[in-house]
């Protein structure tokens, strides 16, 4: 069973989101061994660049060296949930790389994890709470997972 890794900005604060990540992501677990790395949201005081230039160190701190980062970025590149299922069997059958999926906080990611990512993916063209991005993007791999075998979750 491949590894998929996680880096999150912050916590999910509000109970839904808590659920609807935790639901999509045990599913996701059928297909996938998952890692999830939750790094603290940097200090409210600050101004969001230098919120974002923070957070970018910690996360930069948690990149293993087998770690394919992948960023999720409003200007990434947009796939259908079909081309996301190819791009997610390409990336787990990396045979020394492991994709590991970044979100950054309110604020965003920085330009030096922007710089690392192998790739940048958008879920929308239109910007999403990072709490809603996190679910969303879950939904999405195990939506991925499910066409890869078959499933009829997808209704193709």
């Amino acid at each position: 069973m491949s590894m998929i890794r996680f880096i999150w900005v912050g916590k999910l604060k509000e109970p839904f989101f808590r659920d609807a990540a935790a639901h999509y992501a045990k599913k996701l677990g059928r297909f996938h061994k998952i890692e999830e790395i939750i790094i603290k949201d940097a200090p409210g005081k600050l101004p969001p660049e230098e919120k974002s230039l923070r957070e970018g160190k910690a996360i930069l701190e948690k990149l293993g060296p087998r770690d394919m980062p992948i960023c999720l970025d409003e200007k990434g590149k947009e796939m259908t949930s079909v081309q996301l299922s190819k791009q997610l069997r390409k990336w787990t059958e990396e045979p020394n790389l492991t994709p590991c999926f970044i979100i950054g906080g309110p604020f965003g990611l920085s330009e030096e994890i922007k710089q690392a990512a192998r790739f940048k993916i958008s879920l929308s063209k239109m910007t999403l709470p990072h709490e809603l991005a996190r679910t969303v993007l879950l939904e999405q791999l195990y939506r991925a997972a499910s066409i890869l075998i078959g499933s009829p979750y997808h209704h193709v």
